[in-house]
């Protein structure tokens, strides 16, 4: 149970954190706007993403009988997530082009995250394996995954949402880029899990 919740904390923090086209809507409509928009933007991954999580379980646990494919995926979601890790490492900062049109719109949002690949190939290749492990554990296990996720994932969107709204300096701060580079040290730790994983499926 705790390492479901220590696992979904993690790629929250991770997720909310890094850049990203959604993150880039968020601290602009906080600029623009002021916090609120900026809060109202970070909530559309809890009205897009339920879809793409169903859709990638049911094809994740469709293969699950096939140790090749779930063993691929694995590789996949190690790479993804060891890429994330040494961006996380690599972070400098933060720059909003503020000569963008702004859009104080959630639904904005949510569009921008359909329309990103980067949703589907998280849960692809990573969130939908965890959720088919955490399975044999009970449904509890399963919702401290989620719920750790998205309460991280949200939660540390407002978070920037309303110190941005007050002050532009934090994302150049040395707090940020601190947060992130701990980030990227504990996502490519977890990348190494998801490669010891994926060799038992070869074994």
């Amino acid at each position: 149970m705790l390492t479901n919740l220590t696992l979904g904390t993690l790629l929250g923090l991770a997720a909310g954190f890094a850049p990203g086209p959604l993150l880039f809507l968020v601290l602009r409509e906080s600029l623009h706007h002021g916090s609120p928009a900026g809060i109202r933007t970070a909530l559309a991954p809890l009205i897009s993403d339920p879809p793409i999580i169903l859709l990638s379980f049911f094809l994740v646990a469709e293969i699950a009988r096939y140790d090749l494919i779930l063993g691929l995926i694995s590789l996949a979601g190690a790479a993804l997530v060891g890429h994330l890790g040494w961006d996380s490492l690599k972070t400098a900062g933060i720059q909003i082009d503020l000569n963008q049109p702004a859009s104080s719109s959630l639904r904005k949002g949510v569009l921008i995250n359909i329309l990103s690949p980067h949703p589907y190939i998280f849960w692809f290749t990573v969130g939908a394996p965890i959720i088919l492990q955490a399975k044999d554990s009970g449904p509890l296990a399963i919702g401290l995954f989620l719920g750790g996720f998205y309460f991280f994932l949200v939660g540390s969107k407002i978070f920037l949402a309303v110190l941005i709204g007050r002050s532009r300096d934090f994302l150049g701060s040395r707090a940020y880029l601190a947060i992130m580079r701990l980030l990227g040290v504990l996502l490519l730790l977890f990348a190494v899990r998801l490669l010891l994983d994926a060799a038992a499926f070869f074994l």
